[in-house]
């Protein structure tokens, strides 16, 4: 799987199979959730791994009763260390950075899951001195996301997007920034130019259809055959 299937065919998953993870998967997703950048390198996150039953349910309930968290076979509370933090840039450390780093984190916590073959969810409804006195947590840490992760139990779609060209402005706000690409078969001078967005979504959804057309069930990956991989 490259980077950008990776990116693309990520999703948000509530269903889970009753099925373990190998507990060396979440060692590879845990070393690649510590190679996000961080301010200044502090590399303030913590994680802590919850697999017990009863804790699972604690998680859930703190988490607004969301009940498909307890359903996974494993938890990941992703937590920043805000005196670490606050050590090198002050307020504006534990306020910002914080969470721009530990979000740095939990997004690669995400992608590192779904190249395994592993659904999950990025969870940031809580309350946190519920889950701080669940799990423990000193009062240098803040829970910052709870992401459950297993072998998903149902395929969900792609959710509508949003143009980029919408969302994004040229070196001042307000002023578009307007891109757009050749349509297949056209040549240059003849017009026939679209927004770039478009045209990325065009060939996303033609490959996904080759793929269909061409059924292949997706290999669950094994600690084992990772590291086969790796070495090829």
């Amino acid at each position: 799987m490259n980077v950008f299937d990776c990116i693309t065919t990520r999703r948000s998953v509530y269903k889970f199979e009753k099925k373990e993870v190998d507990d060396k998967l979440i060692g590879v997703i845990l070393y690649m959730a510590t190679h996000a950048p961080s301010a200044g390198n502090v590399q303030e996150w913590h994680f802590i791994v919850v697999k017990d039953e009863e804790q699972k349910k604690n998680l859930a309930v703190a988490a607004l009763n969301q009940s498909f968290i307890a359903e996974a076979p494993v938890v990941i509370v992703v937590c920043s260390d805000l005196e670490r933090m606050s050590l090198r840039y002050d307020e504006r450390g534990k306020a910002l950075y914080a969470i721009q780093d530990t979000a740095n984190a939990c997004m690669l916590i995400l992608l590192a899951a779904n190249a395994l073959g592993l659904g999950s969810c990025w969870v940031g409804a809580f309350d946190e001195y519920s889950v701080r006195k669940t799990l423990e947590i000193p009062d240098n840490l803040r829970p910052v996301s709870i992401i459950p992760i297993g072998y998903a139990a149902e395929k969900t779609e792609m959710p509508t997007r949003m143009q980029f060209e919408d969302v994004t402005s040229f070196d001042k706000y307000g002023k578009k920034y307007d891109l757009a690409a050749l349509q297949p078969g056209a040549r240059l001078g003849e017009d026939v130019f679209e927004p770039l967005s478009s045209y990325i979504e065009k060939v996303l959804k033609e490959q996904k259809k080759e793929k269909e057309d061409k059924p292949k069930e997706r290999k669950k990956l094994t600690f084992e055959e990772f590291l086969r991989r790796l070495s090829t």
